[in-house]
């Protein structure tokens, strides 16, 4: 089955002799825009059978991007599964940003029979046309950065005064990387630029990332795109760096549309990068049309009628299937009690993996061999059937590295279980708070695991495509893989927002407490930057490898953090002593800095996660200096929040109208390692 790929086809009905006419008639004039072949990448190592399950899927695959190619869009991605995820395939292509949809349309055709020809029975494939890329392998590769393979083409002509240029080169790039990479996730991610380098010769440029990927990691892939073009291309007219998350180019002739996307792209000169082929000459081309297109009117004018309710109603379906077709479709994703019991051991206590506040996750193994992590919701737990499928449709819908992955869900009888993919390395707490195994997190894998969560905040809060805000971020629910990358996880309490909004409130407060910012803990106010203020946390446990109850054990949180940023004190006093002197001086006073910040009282002094990936990316970026934050532990509101929690729980919670409650026996929620 092809995810999102709507079987409807208005134009079955229609006369078979009009359409092969214009068939004909369209070929002749898109010879040009057909694929013109650049460069492909298939590994040797994975390929599949003849005839198999897998190559049946690979063809529904392509004749989906094709299908799909006809769409006013430049990039589009789509998976196939015959429910098997051995056999799951994924695609995608990229069009150039400039080109019309008759182009796009016969570069993705072109490239979908190229691409076969020259990678028969290949797994994974990425090939590289003129004016697109397609791209499909039986790894899940939808918002992940990739630059490898990495493919340079330059021109065979040199240019005069080449160190002057190549400085003209780079500064162009660069502006045109920030440009492109400053526009939000599904965006175009697509710029051109020009410049002068004399009175008779000017530079032109362009820059294009894959729209899945978030704004910063498209500066990432240009930025190395960049670095790359003064070891393949200097002194040439042109060059091309091509990444599978993006590319660039650039030439001394304009060889891109500035305002007219239906006029075909401009020949180049001799020894450009770009080769034209299959040109016909403009007279047979007339020669065959005129006489042709009279006889044919006849047939269009009736092909038009009776086609147009039939496209209407065609381009309505697909407009609204345009938001979900790279996403599992609900049959895919569900599973037989049966196969989970099998795959658990029946719940065996053995395959348990840990235990929340709504219920046990278990490890698995499917019938394939896959490993799955296997969360069975507790019958009694306050996880109803409205937190399970906000859970089901959030995290299907979220597709970043940084977040733990649903591969399904079993909803039978009385039993909500979800399906996660396994990560074997537990959770962040599992080794941060333990004497032994805290030695393996050194500096280098601390702050590359803070970077990891601030990005996977980053896309929650402004890549994805609702706002989410997840208000249960802390270190047991950062799942750690075989590398020690940062999965976030858990996401039954996570709050779907507005395109636009970014905050609300309720009477329902979930969370775990001291963790959770003053706002929401005292008045039910939520927001991005509650966020932020439990990121800003997480540092401060990761930096000195402390439980955040050991802050409100001493002066409250970030007391001592706050101590050493003012008095500049020896850092020794703050940090994990298991880390030694592996730490960079430099990063570690930016995190703590990042860390004080996120801690404020007011969410406006706050910064936006946006902010922070990209102070963590670049040493040249700089923050607002901290104020000294507030003194926040669960003895100074203790009162006051047991007063006003016991009034939510007897409004939310009808069974314990008459028994008190504390501040941990009502909506909050504290979750233990998995």
């Amino acid at each position: 089955m092809i995810a999102g790929l709507s079987s409807f086809n208005p134009y079955m009905t229609l006369s078979v002799v009009p359409l092969i006419i214009i068939a004909f008639l369209t070929q002749l004039t898109r010879t040009e825009a057909a694929a013109t072949y650049l460069y492909h990448d298939c590994s040797n190592e994975t390929s599949f059978e003849a005839n198999s399950t897998y190559q049946s899927n690979l063809n529904h695959l392509l004749a989906s991007l094709s299908s799909n190619a006809t769409r006013n869009t430049i990039f589009f991605n789509a998976t196939a599964s015959s429910g098997n995820s051995d056999d799951a395939l994924y695609g995608l292509f990229l069009c150039r940003g400039d080109v019309s949809v008759d182009q796009c349309r016969d570069c993705v055709d072109g490239a979908n029979k190229d691409a076969v020809d020259r990678c028969p029975l290949r797994k994974a494939v990425v090939a590289w046309y003129d004016l697109c890329m397609l791209r499909y392998s039986n790894q899940y590769i939808f918002s992940n950065m990739v630059t490898d393979p990495g493919v340079f083409l330059v021109s065979s002509l040199s240019i005069s005064e080449p160190d002057r240029f190549d400085l003209l080169v780079t500064d162009t790039l660069k502006d045109l990387a920030s440009q492109v990479s400053s526009v939000g996730l599904k965006a175009k991610k697509y710029g051109t630029k020009e410049a002068n380098f004399t009175a008779r010769q000017t530079l032109y440029s362009l820059a294009q990332c894959t729209p899945d990927i978030s704004s910063s990691d498209c500066n990432s892939c240009l930025q190395k795109a960049i670095a790359n073009v003064p070891g393949c291309c200097s002194g040439k007219q042109g060059g091309r760096v091509l990444f599978p998350s993006c590319n660039i180019r650039y030439e001394v002739y304009s060889f891109y549309e500035k305002g007219n996307l239906s006029s075909p792209s401009p020949t180049p000169p001799p020894g450009s990068t770009t080769e034209g082929k299959g040109k016909i000459s403009s007279v047979i081309i007339i020669a065959i049309i005129v006489p042709v297109s009279i006889s044919a009117v006849l047939f269009v004018v009736v092909f038009c009628c009776l086609s147009k309710r039939a496209r209407k109603k065609y381009n309505a379906l697909q407009e609204e299937n345009a938001g979900s077709t790279d996403l599992p479709t609900v049959e895919s994703l569900q599973f037989d009690l049966a196969i989970i019991e099998a795959a658990t051991n029946n719940f065996s206590d053995n395959q348990i993996l840990g235990e929340g506040g709504f219920g046990v996750v278990y490890r698995g193994t499917l019938p394939n061999g896959q490993k799955i992590a296997v969360k069975r919701l507790s019958k009694g737990s306050g996880q109803g059937a409205e937190e399970f499928k906000n859970e089901v449709v959030l995290v299907a819908k979220l597709q970043h590295r940084n977040l733990a992955r649903l591969l399904g869900f079993c909803l039978e009888g009385e039993e909500k279980i979800l399906v996660y993919e396994f990560v074997p390395n537990k959770s962040l707490d599992y080794f941060l708070f333990d004497l032994e195994r805290k030695r393996q997190l050194d500096w280098a894998k601390r702050y590359a695991i803070i970077r990891g969560i601030a990005k996977g905040v980053l896309y929650l809060h402004e890549d994805s495509r609702l706002t989410i805000i997840h208000r249960d971020l802390k270190a047991s629910n950062i799942l750690l893989d075989e590398t020690m990358n940062p999965k976030i996880s858990d996401f039954g309490m996570a709050k779907i927002c507005g395109v636009d909004q970014t905050h609300g409130s309720t009477n329902r407060i979930v969370g775990t407490f001291g963790y959770m910012a003053p706002e929401y803990a005292f008045q039910g106010q939520f927001s991005v930057k509650s966020d932020v203020y439990s990121f800003g946390i997480l540092i401060l446990e990761i930096l000195t490898g402390k439980k955040k109850s050991s802050f409100d054990q001493s002066d409250g949180v970030g007391d001592l953090a706050w101590q050493l940023w003012e008095d500049r004190t020896p850092l020794e006093y703050l940090l994990d002593p298991s880390m030694g002197d592996s730490y960079n001086r430099n990063e570690v006073m930016r995190c703590l800095q990042i860390a004080l910040l996120c801690v404020q009282e007011n969410p406006a002094n706050r910064p936006t996660m946006a902010s922070v990936v990209l102070v963590l990316s670049s040493h040249s970026t700089t923050l607002p200096l901290p104020q000294k934050p507030i003194t926040y532990s669960t003895s100074s509101h203790a009162d006051q929040q047991n007063e006003s929690l016991s009034v939510l729980d007897s409004a939310d919670q009808s069974s314990s109208k008459s028994r008190p409650c504390s501040i941990y026996e009502a909506s909050i929620t504290e979750l233990y390692p998995r």
